[in-house]
């Protein structure tokens, strides 16, 4: 199969031609329809992320046509799925308390395995999947990947937010627009925060309520345009300063949740515990969804309650995907790419 290989960090995927994956006795071998490009691909792509090494075949926000099936598999060929980026065993403690993305026996094609930036994937622990809705684009369904997945957990699962409040999203990249028109699904009230002024433009032009250029006085911004402060923050970049911003911009008793994934140099980081321990904040940390939540996402998104197609910004080939990549290294233009021509 063709699929875009890590060699050297930093540097342009290798285009290769390797052999196809064995399908997992509890799992299937998926036909790669389309795959997300994401930043937490950039963080393995540059070698911050500590379990990304050479050879790596990227790619984690993937759906896909079966085409081989295991023994053990719930699945038949020609089934359409998509797949949470957390594969969990189902049979741990954390599992059977419903917290699958914490499964200390995960699974993580992209990271550790072979991932999407392939022809084909095979896809173990196949009660992960769930069925692609004959109404929703596949498109669309790759470009839920973490980003939206891991957005709607941690406002729905994490912070719990309802009707009526305020949220702060700190970046507006994938996850944070995502986070940001669900929060408006909710029915929360929703300000946007990024450097880069057409990302603010294009998240107002969605019904986003209100957007602040990022700066020393950003915090202050927030708890003026919000009437003392937000509710719910999300940090979706993973830095000290917006972080620090994201703790600022909360009003007494609010709740914070860290979405941005803080790798490499970035994790440690200097806080303002003050503002913690003077607002008797709540912190949150979130990563992926159960996958047993997405019913809750996909019915959502079907019944037309939330539209996420805006998120998705350009299809591209699996030979574009080095230079969606490296895009990642500065400020980054409104939506993300997918992955839909494995052959160019």
């Amino acid at each position: 199969m063709r699929a875009a290989v890590l060699r050297t960090y930093n540097e342009p995927l290798s285009i290769e031609d390797v052999p196809d994956p064995d399908c997992p006795p509890d799992g299937v071998v998926l036909r790669t329809i389309a795959c997300g490009i994401c930043r937490s691909d950039w963080h393995g792509w540059v070698g911050e992320h500590p379990r990304v090494k050479p050879g790596q075949i990227g790619g984690h926000e993937y759906c896909g046509e079966v085409v081989e099936v295991g023994r053990d598999s719930r699945w038949a060929k020609g089934d359409r799925v998509v797949a949470p980026f957390i594969l969990a065993c189902g049979a741990c403690p954390s599992c059977q308390s419903g917290h699958q993305n914490t499964c200390p026996n995960q699974r993580l094609p992209g990271f550790i395995e072979p991932g999407a930036f392939a022809e084909y994937v095979a896809v173990p622990m196949d009660h992960n999947l769930a069925r692609l809705p004959e109404s929703l684009s596949p498109t669309v369904a790759a470009g839920l990947g973490c980003r939206v997945t891991t957005s709607w957990h941690a406002l729905t699962g994490r912070a719990a937010l309802q009707a009526g409040e305020w949220l702060a999203v700190h970046g507006t990249g994938g996850v944070g627009l995502s986070a940001a028109l669900l929060g408006k699904a909710l029915g929360a009230h929703v300000v946007v925060v990024d450097v880069v002024r057409e990302k603010l433009d294009h998240a107002l032009s969605l019904g986003i309520d209100a957007a602040v250029m990022a700066g020393d006085d950003t915090a202050a911004c927030i708890r003026e345009i919000t009437g003392g402060g937000a509710h719910v923050s999300v940090e979706a970049l993973g830095i000290a300063a917006t972080v620090n911003a994201s703790l600022d911009c909360l009003r007494i008793l609010g709740r914070h949740v860290q979405v941005g994934m803080p790798v490499g140099h970035t994790a440690w980081m200097n806080i303002d515990m003050s503002t913690v321990y003077a607002r008797n904040l709540a912190l949150f940390g979130t990563r992926g969804m159960p996958s047993w939540r997405y019913p809750s996402l996909l019915g959502l998104i079907t019944a037309g309650v939330v539209d996420m197609s805006p998120l998705i910004a350009r299809e591209v080939a699996l030979s574009d995907t080095s230079a969606e990549l490296a895009a990642f290294n500065g400020p980054t233009p409104p939506g993300v790419a997918v992955i839909t021509d494995f052959g160019g």
